[in-house]
This record gives C-alpha cells, structure tokens and sequence, in this order.
C-alpha cells in the first residue's frame, strides 16, 4: 500500500473572544477532548477586538493543566510577555503584533510561533524567513468570531502546500461540512472556535464531527 504524501490535517481549537467563567470553561474544554484529536488551544481573548493580556494570563494558567494532561500545545494569541509568563507552548502573532524575528530573539528555539498571513503568498513566506513554525491563511469562509477578515481561496492551500515545507493553517468560518474539501486543498491544520463551542450538540460532538470529516480526508490522501 502506499504511504500518503501528508500527515493527517489536525484540529487547531481557539477560545470564545471572551469566558466569564474560567473554571466551567476548563470543564468545557475537557469535554470537547473526549470527542476526539485536538493538536493545540490557542488563548484569544479580545472580548473588544483588543487583547485582555491579564484575563487571557488567567485563561491560559487555568488551562494550562488540561493541556499538559491531553498532549495539546497551548497558544498565547498576541502577547510574547503572555507566553513567557505562562510558559505556554507558543505564541500567534497577527499582522500588527511584534515581528516573529522579534518573538523568535525573545522566546528562543523551542516555544511554536505561527504567524497569520491572511491571503498573502507574500507575508507567509517573509514569515516563514523569519522563523515562524506555521502560517495561518483565511477566512476561506464567512466568519463570526473575527469581524477585520479578508477572503482567502483554497487554492491558496494547495499552491503553499506544493511549495513550503512550513506547515499551514486554515481558518475562518470552517465547519465539519467544509473541513474535508480543506483539508483536502492543503490545510495541515484547521482551526476552529464558535463552530466547536456553539454547537448544538455540545464541544465533544463538534470534535467528533470535524474528526470524522478529516478521517475522510485522510483516507483520500
């Protein structure tokens, strides 16, 4: 049998823009783990568009504990000083946050640093150049969690795929119904936020959903 080109395109999971209670969101959390793979939680709070550094500080050392317990990388979204002080695993830095070549000097070798590109060939690999361990493209669809998106193609994917190493990471109103053609066009990985915590079902069936889709994925590798 031959072996796939790829790895399996994973789960990327990012917190709601804003958790009143940090105790049920951990349980919340924990539950959405049941349903199945999840490679990394990134802490995004920006209940204004702007990050909260100390209630995302909160988040993170609440969560911090679950993540160690399931293997999940966890992500600061923004702050490098955020990082530092959790000892997460890594940082997301946007468009208007510090350089990765900056965050690269601060944090060292080892802490992930993935930087968002939005649909620029151009800011991913100038990203890439400067250390970065993954580039995010999106929104490739309509997005409920980010209001300053930019559309991006799937071809997007299959054109970084073809010529970087770096792994890449899809984002912007992706469901389990969209996450097969993602995955398919390139994704490494697919992140996600209020299609996880806002499903009818619950965290643990959005997983469980979106697993199931990049199994099918997988199998058409």
């Amino acid at each position: 049998m031959t072996e796939p080109t790829r790895q399996r395109t994973r789960l990327y999971l990012i917190t709601p823009p804003d958790i009143a209670d940090v105790t049920g969101f951990v349980k919340l959390f924990e539950s959405a783990l049941a349903g199945g793979d999840v490679a990394c939680l990134q802490v995004r709070i920006k209940p204004d568009g702007l990050i909260d550094e100390e209630k995302t500080k909160a988040v993170a050392e609440a969560l911090l504990p679950a993540c160690r317990a399931a293997d999940v990388a966890l992500i600061i979204n923004d702050s490098v000083d955020v990082c530092e002080a959790v000892g997460a695993d890594g940082v997301h830095l946007g468009a208007l946050d510090m350089r990765v070549k900056q965050a690269r000097q601060r944090l060292g070798k080892q802490p992930v640093i993935g930087a968002t590109a939005k649909n620029s060939r151009h800011v991913a690999m100038d990203a890439g150049e400067q250390g970065a361990d993954y580039v995010a493209f999106g929104a490739f669809y309509p997005s409920t969690t980010k209001a300053d998106t930019v559309p991006a193609d799937p071809e997007l994917l299959s054109w970084w795929q073809g010529v970087m190493e770096l792994p890449c990471v899809a984002i912007g109103g992706i469901t389990p119904e969209y996450t097969k053609e993602i995955s398919l066009a390139g994704a490494d990985f697919v992140a996600v936020s209020s299609a996880v915590w806002s499903h009818p079902d619950g965290p643990q069936a959005a997983v469980a959903a979106f697993n199931a889709a990049l199994e099918e994925a997988e199998a058409a590798f």
